[in-house]
């Protein structure tokens, strides 16, 4: 099932698999993936949350270290019972003290919790596309603040049909626990890579154009010089969310090829980053289905 997996583990139940009860060194190294950023970068490791992450995460082949499971009562449900029996990766039981530290704190104990390896993918040898096919659609955030916000546009762009998404600056952590689980799994769909700024974005769009794919850099910014829905979207795009509390950089400003604004009614002032995104994105994907038609 996934490459880091080395034996068959034990079975859950009363039959076998390693089992903590107490708060050991490797409890408190989890419990540090939920909190600690420069813990994570170290091991290169995070936690994933919930059954849809979790089975998203196995179905996208993503490699695991291990599951944790819940030791005792409750019983353990028929989708938990039947991932532990049957998954290759490494299996530990916890005492439920032990689980309800490693997941949400208002959802109660968790029936299992994964240990994830990090990807850490290049983005000078992404090269989504191919000439001819259907143009690449990828999507940056720039200095995200929240990583529920990071998590949330990762969704958005997996459900309209992003080809990857780039962070860029000292934003939020991808594998934050909170970025993980309001992705709901798209994490584990798509490219997820991380820029330093403008320069290097600007650089890919220069290697895709050598590639033989048109590409434009489009920033969404309220001082856009036309709406959203003028700009056409039909060519390969890469699609600019500005950080969430003071928009687009000037850096940014001068790297795009065009930017567009939301028209908007109503007292707001400004719609928050994902919902932004999502807009944008949702009006490239329907521009892209009309035009196929």
């Amino acid at each position: 099932m996934n490459q880091n997996s080395r034996h068959r583990p034990g079975r859950t139940g009363d039959t076998g698999g390693k089992r903590v009860s107490t708060r050991n060194a490797s409890v408190q190294v989890w419990q540090a993936y939920l909190t600690n950023r420069a813990t994570r970068n170290r091991d290169a490791r995070f936690l994933v949350q919930g059954v849809r992450p979790i089975s998203q995460a196995i179905a996208a082949d993503w490699p695991l270290e291990t599951l944790l499971y819940r030791l005792g009562t409750p019983d353990l449900s028929s989708w938990a019972r039947e991932l532990l029996d049957t998954t290759e990766v490494p299996c530990i039981g916890l005492v439920p003290e032990l689980m309800a530290e490693l997941g949400e704190k208002t959802a109660g104990t968790p029936e299992v919790v994964a240990v994830a390896v990090s990807r850490q993918d290049s983005l000078d040898t992404f090269a989504p596309g191919e000439p001819g096919e259907t143009p690449p659609l990828v999507v940056v955030f720039d200095r995200p603040n929240s990583p529920g916000n990071l998590g949330t546009l990762i969704r958005s762009a997996d459900a309209f049909g992003a080809h990857g998404v780039i962070v860029t600056g000292h934003g939020a952590d991808q594998y934050d626990p909170q970025a993980v689980r309001a992705s709901t799994g798209s994490l584990f769909a798509m490219p997820v890579l991380r820029a330093a700024g403008a320069a290097q974005v600007a650089a890919f769009r220069d290697r895709q154009i050598e590639r033989g794919i048109p590409t434009r850099i489009v920033g969404t910014d309220e001082h856009g010089t036309h709406a959203l829905f003028d700009q056409d979207f039909t060519e390969a795009t890469i699609l600019v969310i500005g950080n969430e509390t003071s928009g687009m950089s000037q850096a940014w400003l001068e790297a795009c090829d065009d930017l567009v604004s939301i028209p908007m009614g109503g007292t707001a002032s400004s719609l928050g980053a994902p919902s932004a995104g999502a807009v944008a994105l949702y009006e490239i994907s329907r521009q892209r289905r009309t035009f196929a038609r």
